[in-house]
């Protein structure tokens, strides 16, 4: 690395408990080695633009189920079944991981479509959840979704629990679906199903996160093409929400800030998008947070800052750790000379799956 800007150090391990953290270490090593990101690809930036580009995507053949929401929309779920799996052959006990991509993302995404790949490889059985309207299904009812309302993920976790009562259950989530698993845990305290939790790359404060994409740069390279990507979601569906929206007016916000203040804050009843960013901010509900949760942040990742990082939240929680590097961007964390397979996040998905699934006893009592 010569004299590039790249600070080798080994991620830094916070938490409220020791046991958590000394589980961490001996279950997962992952958690204790250098994170050594490509040379030619280090800057956070580069990172989350080619992490989709550089890193290969593994073939998975997933079966579809809609399953129907309270309010009369549905819910597209995206199963895969492993049935191949020699480990745990039985279906009924075969552990379940479910997944929660990004904000406008499916189980198409490749982050996803590698932990599928790395759970398969554990035989375990996966489920994606889609978020409403994302993944080509139709809108029922004027209704998507935000990172500060779980119904739809409670839904989804109790169907998935009462399909398979007998086998484990774990969840993974990245950016804005690691922010819904934060923001659900929190609610639901000790009244969950889950044995354990991984968010990657999740945003913890949303005005810090809104600000920080708003510097010329991120809003040229990210905040305008995301804006765009939930435009598109929201004009495709056009005919069921411009009863209650003004679609032309939506479509024409430039920020993610602006798409909030237009759409998204008065779909969920907010009477500010103050109020609704609030709300969406897991930070105020990890103190609520009653089983394992590890959570992979870059010091680097534009969309979460640094400064955001709710460090002396963990330190205050036995249930929480904070998985820290330096390097990593949003959801990058491509590793190696050529990463074309695994990166170090799918690594720390892998050891922490299998911990929780495997080992998970030696984490109640936190």
């Amino acid at each position: 690395y010569g004299n590039s800007p790249v600070s080798l150090q080994k991620p830094q391990l916070v938490g409220g408990g020791k046991k958590f953290c000394q589980f961490l270490r001996e279950q997962c090593p992952v958690v204790s080695e250098t994170y050594y990101p490509p040379f030619w690809c280090w800057e956070s930036r580069v990172q989350t633009l080619l992490r989709p580009f550089v890193t290969a995507k593994p073939w998975v053949s997933y079966r579809n189920e809609l399953i129907r929401a309270a309010d009369g929309g549905q819910i597209s779920l995206d199963w895969f079944d492993n049935d191949e799996s020699s480990a745990y052959p039985t279906p009924a006990t075969r552990p379940t991981v479910i997944l929660l991509p990004g904000l406008t993302g499916t189980s198409r995404e490749s982050y996803i479509l590698h932990m599928v790949q790395q759970s398969r490889e554990l035989g375990y059985r996966c489920v994606v959840f889609n978020n409403r309207g994302v993944s080509g299904e139709k809108l029922l009812t004027p209704r998507t979704y935000c990172a500060a309302n779980t119904e739809d993920l409670e839904a989804v976790i109790e169907h998935v629990y009462r399909s398979n009562e007998a086998a484990p259950l774990m969840a993974a989530g990245v950016s804005m679906g690691g922010m819904m698993l934060a923001n659900y845990l929190g609610r639901k305290e000790q009244d969950t199903c889950l044995r354990g939790v991984v968010v990657f790359s999740a945003g913890w404060d949303v005005f810090e996160c809104t600000a920080s994409l708003e510097k010329p740069l991120d809003r040229l390279l990210f905040n305008s093409y995301l804006t765009s990507c939930l435009q598109a979601s929201v004009d495709r569906h056009r005919p069921v929400l411009e009863k209650l929206f003004d679609i032309d007016y939506v479509m024409k916000a430039k920020t993610i800030r602006e798409f909030d203040e237009r759409f998204t804050s008065i779909m969920f009843g907010y009477p500010t998008n103050e109020d609704y960013y609030r709300d969406a901010s897991p930070i105020h509900r990890l103190k609520s947070v009653q089983i394992p949760m590890l959570c992979l942040n870059a010091a680097d990742d534009v969309f979460s800052p640094n400064h955001a990082i709710p460090v002396e939240e963990a330190k205050q929680n036995p249930n929480l750790a904070l998985l820290i590097t330096c390097h990593g961007g949003h959801i990058g964390f491509l590793e190696g000379l050529w990463p074309r397979q695994s990166t170090y996040m799918d690594r720390v998905f892998r050891q922490f799956a299998k911990a929780v699934i495997e080992q998970g006893s030696d984490l109640r009592d936190l």
